[in-house]
């Protein structure tokens, strides 16, 4: 187990438009975008430097849920390993994969082939799910999720690390030791991701909240003899400039200000932070990424 980001650093990603098109996020150009606008999306995010692109994982969504989180998501491993080709530094994460939908043997197998495939860009992003009619769909018992979790997490660690009883996982991944970052931000997601994770990836966490939870994580691993590196994220929208649309709640304006500003986030502990960028198009958000990566990014760590 080790964490990805170097101490004394913070790294920024992103999850992907398009392979995720949820109404509560999507922009509109979303909707009629196609492969190439992923790629060229993923590229830029090469370019410019992140640590990560993200892909999340519904498998079918329940109608009338459909109406308020759209029906587009593609297949995290299936786009993953298609961008794994299309991309050359630039890490590869689920974010998330549904744990209690896999046989943890099933997620090692495909992520160490995405690591093989990457040259060792793979990281594991997991959560436990929250839709119960989905589970339903799946023929997945929902109220038992929390208990799978406690024992599939140490098996899939495990399975990633080449330890599997009595059988061979093969190809076996380029990395030592694959990544596993653990999504939600429950008080039982936190000590899952501290007890079995490399880093946790939490959602809608308020910066003034941070400090007690990166506590909470490092006595955890503490207690359970870990090594205390561990990466903790962070959710944060930007458009670098001034927009002359209306961009919501998302932090604006000049590089250096808009540093200052996601500073409240790594100063309280995160050093890892997923940038969700406004767009009106490809070109846009293309232009947003390379920006970022290098008028903002240079300035988080300062």
């Amino acid at each position: 187990m080790s964490a990805v980001i170097p101490a004394g650093t913070v790294a920024w990603g992103l999850q992907l438009p398009i392979q995720a098109q949820s109404r509560i996020f999507v922009e509109p150009w979303e909707a009629d975008a196609g492969v190439d606008d992923l790629v060229a999306v993923a590229q830029a995010a090469d370019r410019a430097g992140a640590l990560y692109v993200g892909v999340c994982e519904h498998v079918a969504i329940p109608r009338p849920l459909d109406e308020t989180m759209g029906e587009t998501w593609y297949h995290p491993v299936a786009t993953l390993g298609f961008l794994a080709g299309q991309t050359r530094s630039v890490r590869l994460l689920s974010h998330v994969l549904a744990l209690p939908y896999h046989h943890p043997l099933e997620v090692a197998k495909a992520f160490a082939t995405i690591d093989r495939l990457s040259g060792g860009r793979a990281i594991v992003g997991v959560g436990a799910g929250h839709i119960e009619a989905e589970f339903a769909l799946l023929g997945v018992d929902f109220a038992a999720r929390g208990a799978y979790m406690e024992t599939a997490l140490p098996s899939l660690r495990a399975a990633l690390d080449g330890d599997v009883a009595g059988a061979a996982l093969a190809p076996r991944p380029v990395q030592a030791s694959v990544p596993l970052w653990v999504g939600g931000s429950s008080p039982v997601a936190v000590r899952r991701a501290a007890q079995h994770g490399d880093g946790w990836l939490p959602q809608g966490v308020h910066p003034r909240d941070l400090p007690g939870i990166v506590t909470r994580l490092r006595d955890l691993r503490a207690q359970a003899s870990l090594p205390e590196a561990f990466d903790v994220g962070a959710n944060v929208g930007c458009y670098v400039g001034t927009p002359t649309w209306d961009v919501g709640h998302t932090f604006t304006g000049e590089p250096d200000a808009i540093a200052s500003s996601l500073r409240r986030w790594t100063e309280n502990g995160a050093n890892q932070l997923q940038v969700r960028f406004r767009s009106r198009d490809r070109t846009e958000l293309v232009d947003q990424i390379e920006r970022f990566g290098a008028e903002v990014a240079p300035h988080l760590g300062a």
